[in-house]
């Protein structure tokens, strides 16, 4: 993958673009003309990068940042206000990589009550159908790592049909992963309705005791609503969700697709690699026929195996 592209599809191109907007302000501290071209070039390729970036903050913040902006450029010609615009800038877009920051930040889980996960996706998990003869990243991840894992990915799925599909199985686990959307991104749901499929389907699969755990979108430019709408129903459903460059990641590997978005051998083995690191923590180890005991006191608990008599095994 280019690393243009994936720059700007992971959202790192946003903190990149408010990097530039603050050198352009510091830039115009000293009105010289290398200064004054630094400014300008600065400021355009950093508000290009942000606007291409399709980063999901909120509109109202976007208004705010912009606003300040314009503010601090009309000031250019009012001295007297310069310095006080100036540092508004660079505190305005200081705040909005602050507000983006969290969602970079990959989440984690709390143990789960078993060794079973519920996998929810379309092709880039259940692959491009019966011509693909690769081995799955559900089937690596269930043997590798011993868990029991309930796969109902499906070729071309969006939100909606996901929806169906489930209603259609039991899902018992308390670890519920969602690779869903692509579709309902790159096909023809508007992001009204795509709020309102996938509102649906997370009301469907979240429950007491349950864990669900979704991968944010990596968005082309200008496709910020879908992005907002994952971020919305995330927070209102308890929802933890995987940042978009830790998806795209998979996609980024020369050898991990055949088309840039269907996952060669080499790519499901990926997959499950960095699935295992989004849920370790929600699988203790596994004892292989011992037994599993969690011990402590005062919030200060640890999980290891023990034979037959209590000893433990190992760390």
């Amino acid at each position: 993958m280019n690393w243009l592209v994936y720059h700007i599809a992971s959202g790192h191109a946003f903190f990149s673009g408010v990097a530039l907007i603050i050198v352009a302000a510091l830039a115009s501290t000293r009105p010289t003309p290398i200064t004054k071209r630094l400014t300008v070039f600065a400021l355009l390729i950093g508000a290009i990068a942000i606007a291409i970036s399709s980063t999901a903050i909120p509109y109202w913040y976007y208004a705010i940042a912009i606003v300040v902006t314009i503010a601090w450029l009309i000031s250019a010609f009012l001295k007297n206000w310069r310095r006080w615009t100036r540092r508004s800038v660079i505190v305005a877009w200081t705040v909005a990589a602050g507000i983006e920051l969290p969602y970079h930040l990959t989440p984690s889980l709390v143990q789960a009550s078993s060794r079973s996960m519920t996998v929810i996706g379309d092709s880039v998990t259940a692959g491009m159908g019966a011509s693909d003869k690769s081995v799955r990243w559900p089937t690596l991840l269930a043997k590798d790592r011993n868990l029991n894992i309930q796969d109902i990915s499906h070729p071309g799925e969006a939100a909606a049909s996901a929806l169906k599909r489930a209603k259609s199985q039991r899902i018992a686990s308390p670890v519920v992963i969602l690779e869903i959307g692509g579709n309902d991104l790159l096909g023809d749901t508007t992001s009204a309705q795509f709020s309102q499929d996938l509102d649906a389907l997370l009301a469907y699969v979240c429950a007491p005791g349950r864990q669900v755990i979704m991968f944010e979108l990596p968005l082309p430019p200008f496709r910020n609503e879908y992005g907002r709408i994952q971020r919305s129903l995330a927070r209102k459903h308890d929802v933890a969700l995987v940042p978009k460059r830790v998806f795209l990641s998979i996609f980024a590997a020369n050898d991990s697709t055949v088309d840039t978005i269907h996952l060669t051998q080499a790519g499901h083995h990926r997959m499950a690699a960095t699935v295992w690191n989004l849920v370790r923590s929600a699988f203790p180890r596994d004892c292989r026929g011992h037994k599993l005991v969690t011990r402590g006191a005062r919030n200060r608990y640890r999980t290891f195996c023990v034979d037959l008599e209590g000893a433990p095994l190992g760390p």
